[in-house]
């Protein structure tokens, strides 16, 4: 089945070359060179991926990338000319699923988008739920409940959340976790992992000061408590 891409960037230029290109590989291009034409088209189009340029007039990216997180956990890269961390942060937060910063190569992004795909393919092959002591997760749904109370998670919480039920009791390295939630090409960051792991315990323990479900393996990484 071919899968659709929607590219979103106010490089008019850009947008060409990278319909041209990703045609070529064997995708449907749709894009759109504004904020709020982009969000119409992904509303219409259904896209599978979205591939959305921060820089933008009028609504940045951003913004998009925020309305499209309110309503759907489509992967998300972002493009842009930023390298600090605390940009990737931003991003992160949102829920992205890759950061590629400009200037870049039409088969490295493409390589990129491969690869995002990938994992959300794998993800939805797994089971469809899976149960540690009093958490449940459906897989099909995306949702996570605590004796019938549903959390309220971002995509990169429960992707994490996914990886670490995934070894229930298995101690997991902090390396393994970025590259499993994040991906092989991001570059690594352990203050970008343990900032998201506070995130997910506000919400799954009792005392977040105080964990018992998801526990750190001091100088290695971190273990959900089976």
């Amino acid at each position: 089945m071919t899968q659709k891409i929607l590219i979103v960037d106010d490089d008019k230029t850009l947008i060409q070359f990278l319909e041209d290109y990703l045609t070529g590989e064997g995708f449907d291009v749709v894009s759109a060179n504004r904020g709020q034409k982009a969000l119409r088209t992904f509303f219409n189009e259904r896209p599978d991926i979205v591939v959305l340029d921060v820089m933008m007039p009028g609504m940045d990216g951003w913004e998009v990338c925020a309305r499209i997180r309110e309503l759907s956990e489509i992967p998300v890269i972002l493009l842009t000319a930023k390298t600090s961390e605390g940009d990737k942060l931003r991003g992160f937060r949102l829920g992205v699923d890759d950061y590629v910063t400009k200037p870049f190569s039409l088969a490295e992004l493409t390589a990129r988008v491969q690869a995002v795909l990938s994992r959300v393919q794998v993800d939805d092959s797994h089971q469809s739920s899976t149960k540690v002591g009093d958490l449940e997760i459906d897989l099909r749904k995306r949702e996570v409940r605590i004796q019938d109370r549903v959390v309220d998670l971002t995509p990169t919480e429960y992707r994490l959340l996914a990886v670490l039920a995934g070894h229930a009791g298995e101690a997991i390295s902090q390396d393994s976790l970025i590259s499993k939630v994040w991906g092989d090409n991001r570059v690594k960051s352990g203050s970008a992992l343990r900032r998201y792991i506070w995130l997910l315990r506000s919400k799954i323990e009792t005392n977040p000061e105080d964990p018992t479900r998801l526990v750190t393996v001091r100088g290695f990484g971190y273990r959900l408590e089976s």
